[in-house]
């Protein structure tokens, strides 16, 4: 395997953990993310479209889905009406602290067989390629849908 096919199993592996937990939750990887996007502040819909990678039509039926569950809410900006604003509902607040805090005890389990300086040189480099991402401009991604 060369090194384009180690990175897309390791996706696959992230993925497969992740979706495991989610499911735990009664919730989809990307209700899930969605939840944990906006579970501190309310977002604009245009930006979670660019940072989550999606299309905007994409998104729109994701939250249609969540706001039927109740787990968030969408309103209009304050400053300016055209603009939507998509936040955590109470519960929804809850339920993404829990699944948050779950994906954060569990996730790192995918290095538990590496010893502790390669464990220690995966969480760093995986720091580094997460703060040098743009995860907020729509150019840098193609949009995908769910």
């Amino acid at each position: 395997m060369d090194y384009g096919d180690k990175l897309f199993w390791l996706s696959v592996v992230i993925q497969r953990k992740y979706a495991q937990i989610c499911a735990e939750f009664e919730l989809t990887p990307s209700q899930a993310t969605l939840l944990c996007a906006v579970r501190n502040e309310p977002r604009q819909m245009a930006d979670l479209a660019a940072s989550l990678g999606m299309t905007k039509n994409a998104l729109s039926q994701l939250v249609d889905r969540t706001v039927r569950r109740e787990l968030v809410d969408r309103a209009s900006s304050a400053q300016d009406r055209r603009v939507v604003m998509l936040s955590a509902t109470p519960t929804g607040k809850v339920l993404a602290e829990a699944v948050y805090a779950e994906v954060a005890k569990r996730l790192p389990e995918i290095v538990r067989n590496l010893d502790a300086d390669d464990q220690r040189d995966f969480e760093r480099l995986a720091t580094a390629i997460v703060d040098t991402s743009d995860l907020s401009s729509p150019t840098s991604n193609q949009p995908i849908t769910p």
